[in-house]
């Protein structure tokens, strides 16, 4: 599988829709599994090719999955619905006898766990820190004030209730100009415990249809302000996707479905 080598570079390739159960919701993902890594170029430009708000690439160790994940413009240190997908492609594929899967990655190692249909995802938790002003960048770019703003890996903007987060219409290129390169913007749903959208235009992700690193900073958020440990939360893209929530303390446990899209294979210049 070297590239450079003149020969041409076969990788198998799934897409997948997470966080739903239906191929044309939730958040789509490629998964990439490999005997070894590429370079990072050819990663990234598979990532660009592809087109989707992540690639996830996969090699396996004695030790666990190898795992990164690449959006159209860059890689990325934590990606939840890509996570999902991968542990689909692994115990629905690569090994199905597994219930659980490890995947070692730039935040550490991440552990899938097989649940009927379900798969459950243990996750760092990102609490946000409140900020006393948001930046300029942000409330111009939601066109509206937050009643609540924080930092973590993302800005976390709070606002009314769940038709207010559907109405935003953002201006990209002013939140792409923030130090952060995503946006959550939530409030409280009305059948499920909260809403949200996610914004990444500084990645090449203009709105992510259902984002499983948000949660991590939204698990711990609403768990606090509605004081329970189990939440149940709506990701209120275009798309949509549903996600079962516990906050752990340090740890988070995010939970959805996967469904497979396509199964084939890639051909790259050698």
């Amino acid at each position: 599988m070297e590239a450079g080598t003149g020969a041409a570079v076969k990788l198998p390739v799934y897409m997948l829709s997470a966080f739903t159960r239906d191929v044309f919701a939730g958040n789509p993902a490629a998964v990439c599994p490999l005997e070894q890594w590429l370079p990072d170029e050819q990663l990234q430009a598979v990532a660009r090719e592809n087109n989707l708000s992540e690639t996830a690439f996969l090699v396996r160790g004695k030790d666990g999955w190898g795992l990164r994940w690449f959006t159209p413009q860059m890689e990325v240190d934590l990606c939840g619905h890509a996570t999902l997908a991968s542990a689909w492609v692994v115990t629905r594929r690569l090994d199905p006898r597994a219930r659980q899967v490890r995947f070692l990655t730039r935040s550490g190692p991440l552990t899938v766990w097989v649940d009927g249909d379900l798969l459950r995802m243990d996750f760092p938790s990102q609490p946000a820190q409140a900020l006393a002003d948001p930046p300029a960048a942000l409330v111009d770019g939601l066109g509206c004030r937050p009643v609540f703003t924080g930092v973590a890996e993302y800005y976390l903007a709070v606002i009314g209730n769940a038709s207010e987060v559907r109405a935003i219409k953002p201006d990209f290129e002013t939140l792409a100009k923030l130090d952060r390169i995503g946006v959550i913007v939530t409030a409280p749903g009305w059948d499920v415990d909260f809403v949200s959208r996610f914004f990444a235009p500084a990645a090449g992700v203009p709105e992510d249809p259902v984002t499983g690193s948000a949660h991590c900073t939204l698990i711990p958020y609403w768990a606090k302000r509605l004081s329970k440990k189990s939440l149940v939360a709506r990701q209120v893209s275009e798309r949509s996707g549903d996600l079962l929530c516990q906050d752990r303390g340090e740890r988070v446990e995010i939970a959805g479905h996967a469904v497979l899209y396509l199964e084939g294979e890639l051909n790259l210049p050698g």
